[in-house]
């Protein structure tokens, strides 16, 4: 079969055929009829997937990574961990070593960052959270626990829908929660239904209605008096078919959210419930950084304050309430930035993870920034976090933060070389 077909099979709706059409790429690559890509020190631990929003399937993902030259990849879905089975198999398949996590939004309005916009956009008192290297053997328990903010999510969903429905009312666009975001989505295969699935529906209808790309940015700067940056309009402009519909999203999701966005509450566990949940599954509870944002990376977020301003009571309340590591992205931050946080990290003995948030087709799967030696021990992270799942498969008393190896390694630098 030609290459072309099988990766198109990559992105079916059955997780056995993308296995499979894996397994026959893999057997071009050995036999020598396709070029095996050099393997480098690049390493991600936060790519998405279908089971939350992304053109990527487990098997797609995996096999970008690999043809990207990534030695590891790490799955991060939202409120999912539907394909983490798959991802670990694809891994096997192409020889990535992987990591199994999973992200959340958890609440926050029972401790001292009340009343912040700490690192969610959209809502105050609410964070966005990770639980980073899960066993294999409690990915399901995993999953299960977060079957029911999966379900609340939808909830909120439709009442989103509604509201884009009647701000869209005047132009002739009604968006329907079961004939246009479901459709989009795996939620009947255990993923999720995301804001980003709502903004791909409503991109869908827009295409719909407004044939070419100048009357789709008339209609965002016109009708909806949006602010479409240079950047964002070459995008669309473009016309890249391949990029299209995720270039509107991404403008949908910078410019119109607030208008529609409702605040989440019943799929957002109190951050206590989270991190008892993370270290009952022998996963690593983390607080994903977001800083200040200027000019965004993704296109998708508008430059708007965080956590920057009270970083120090941060920290000093993330180490209360049982956080274990931070995650970063360094090719979202300034140097300034990273190097405040990375002192805040070493001072409270966290646990540093790094991962570039993949869900679109024009981000990149390579960090350029762990290039610089300042980042090594990000690569090291990456590899701990590895060999943290295969020890606590074996027994979780194994695990990088279990008792008997804290009380061992105290100093996170020393149990992160313990984990190499």
């Amino acid at each position: 079969m030609e290459l072309s077909k099988l990766t198109e099979i990559l992105n079916s709706g059955e997780k056995d055929e993308r296995l499979n059409a894996l397994c026959e790429i893999k057997k071009k690559i050995d036999s020598g009829e396709l070029i095996k890509p050099e393997v480098t020190d690049n390493v991600n631990n936060h790519i998405h997937t279908i089971y939350s929003f992304s053109p990527y399937s487990p098997s797609g993902a995996v096999y970008a990574a690999y043809m990207n030259s990534l030695s590891t990849a790490g799955i991060m879905d939202h409120e999912s961990m539907a394909g983490a089975d798959e991802f670990i198999k694809a891994g096997k398949i192409m020889n990535v070593a992987t990591t199994a996590g999973v992200e959340l939004r958890g609440d926050m309005s029972k401790t001292k960052l009340n009343g912040k916009r700490i690192n969610a956009p959209d809502q105050n008192s609410i964070i966005y959270a990770a639980i980073h290297g899960v066993p294999p053997q409690n990915i399901d328990i995993v999953q299960g626990w977060l079957a029911p903010f999966r379900k609340n999510r939808n909830a909120r969903n439709i009442k989103m829908c509604g509201n884009i429905s009647e701000m869209m009312e005047p132009y002739g666009i009604k968006l329907d929660f079961e004939t246009h975001v479901l459709p989009v989505s795996q939620y009947k295969n255990g993923g999720t239904v995301t804001e980003r699935h709502i903004c791909c529906a409503l991109s869908r209808l827009i295409c719909e209605k407004y044939k070419t790309p100048e009357e789709v940015i008339s209609f965002f700067r016109n009708d909806m008096k949006s602010v479409v940056s240079g950047k964002v309009e070459a995008a669309i402009l473009e016309n890249n078919p391949e990029y299209y519909i995720y270039d509107i999203l991404g403008l949908l999701k910078a410019e119109l959210i607030e208008q529609f966005y409702v605040d989440a509450f019943d799929e957002c566990p109190h951050v206590e419930d989270y991190i008892k949940a993370a270290k009952a599954a022998g996963g690593i509870a983390a607080y994903p950084y977001l800083g200040d944002v200027g000019e965004s990376v993704t296109g998708d977020k508008r430059p708007q304050k965080f956590e920057d301003d009270y970083l120090d009571l941060l920290f000093e309340e993330i180490v209360r309430l049982g956080f274990q590591a931070v995650t970063y992205m360094p090719t979202r931050n300034t140097r300034a930035q990273l190097e405040r946080l990375m002192k805040l990290c070493e001072k409270f003995n966290l646990f540093q993870i790094s991962g570039e948030d993949i869900n679109s087709p024009r981000q990149s799967f390579i960090c350029e920034a762990l290039k610089d030696p300042m980042f090594a021990h990000l690569i090291d992270a990456a590899w701990a976090l590895i060999n943290h799942e295969k020890r606590s498969a074996e027994s979780e008393s194994f695990g990088m933060f279990s008792q008997k190896v804290t009380e061992r390694f105290p100093d996170i630098k020393d149990r992160v070389k313990n984990f190499l």
